[in-house]
């Protein structure tokens, strides 16, 4: 057997059409149950709350008669349910005016996200290609998409950079299989240490030209989990990168021990996300940490709302520990972050 790069088995080990974990229909993937459990699955504020702020985008969108809210890596579609029904039921005219679309490159995702949105079925659409969708108004919206993507690893040696390859199920160091891995750590990384090891996300950049390419006048709203590249790269902190594997809601120690049997996941680099984006013509607009974004976006109207509407106690109580989970202090939704960017097409810059 012959060491491949760790970005192929990664690729192969989610992927793969067979048995990559993002594929197979015999896991259970998101929700207690499950491996991990995202924002959305948490509590339904955090789609709410997001809905809310899509409503403002669409404000200031100039209240186009159409527009299309993408969501890219849907998972099993608690964001989807809970944005329409929000919109449906609390900004009506937005939601009038609003197409859904549902992009997921794993045909079992978007099978149960169909079952979920069957009451919006004539208003939602659902595809394994990205080459199909346009957007003319609108929103691209991903949450935890970019830190699911395959990954390169490199390690500094006194020799100079070496890429991490996988013989069978242990790590070996060959030469670089791309100069823009080199290229990428002049720009991103240029103070490693003899002995760190990094994650190198390369298809950011396609993606986010990818997005460019299919958004004509409006915004990429991407939530996710990562660091700046100072911080992301600190030779103390993350001497050996940020791979890291689930399974059952606990850390997976050997994420090579079982492939397509865990999720695996590496922190994203904003610096890279926001350089990219400007070189594609996305400007940056907004960017904090999960917990600070949803308090401006109006998450404690949206509880006071949902508050209103609660008819028992465990409702109540549903909701404000929800709330309290998206917004404490040190919580969970603080070691994520929203960055939204701008597109705004050729003939309107010269007004936005």
């Amino acid at each position: 057997m012959r060491a491949i790069t760790f970005y192929d088995w990664m690729k192969a080990a989610l992927y793969d059409p067979a048995y990559g974990y993002y594929q197979r229909s015999d896991r259970e993937r998101w929700g207690r149950a499950g491996d991990y459990r995202t924002s959305p699955e948490r509590s339904a504020l955090f789609a709410a709350t997001f809905a809310r702020y899509f409503a403002r985008l669409y404000e200031e969108l100039g209240l186009p008669r159409e527009w299309t809210i993408v969501e890219c890596g849907a998972g099993g579609g608690d964001f989807a349910l809970v944005v329409l029904e929000t919109l449906a039921e609390q900004f009506p005219s937005v939601f009038d005016a609003t197409s859904y679309v549902v992009y997921d490159v794993s045909l079992d995702a978007l099978r149960r996200t169909q079952e979920r949105l069957v009451d919006f079925s004539d208003r939602v659409k659902f595809s394994l290609s990205f080459d199909e969708i346009r957007v003319e108004n609108g929103i691209f919206f991903s949450n935890e998409l970019l830190d699911a993507f395959p990954v390169h690893r490199v390690v500094q040696t006194e020799q100079g950079l070496a890429e991490l390859y996988v013989d069978g199920f242990s790590w070996s160091e060959g030469k670089l299989s791309t100069p823009r891995l080199a290229e990428f750590c002049a720009q991103y990384a240029p103070q490693l240490v003899v002995g760190q090891i990094i994650e190198i996300n390369l298809e950011i950049d396609e993606w986010f030209a990818r997005v460019a390419g299919k958004l004509a006048n409006g915004f990429v709203i991407t939530v996710d989990y990562g660091a700046e590249s100072d911080e992301l790269y600190d030779t103390v902190l993350r001497r050996n990168g940020t791979l890291r594997g689930f399974r059952g809601h606990e850390f997976v120690d050997d994420v090579l021990a079982q492939p397509g049997e865990c999720d695996i996941t590496a922190s994203v680099n904003w610096t890279q996300v926001k350089t990219v984006g400007e070189r594609v013509g996305l400007k940056v607009v907004e960017f904090a940490s999960q917990d600070k974004f949803l308090v401006n976006a109006g998450l404690l109207a949206e509880l006071e709302y949902q508050l209103s509407l609660a008819k028992t106690e465990a409702e109540r109580a549903a909701l404000t520990t929800g709330a309290r989970d998206m917004i404490l202090p040190g919580g969970m939704a603080s070691s994520f972050q929203v960055l939204v960017q701008r597109r705004v097409r050729e003939e309107d810059k010269d007004v936005a």
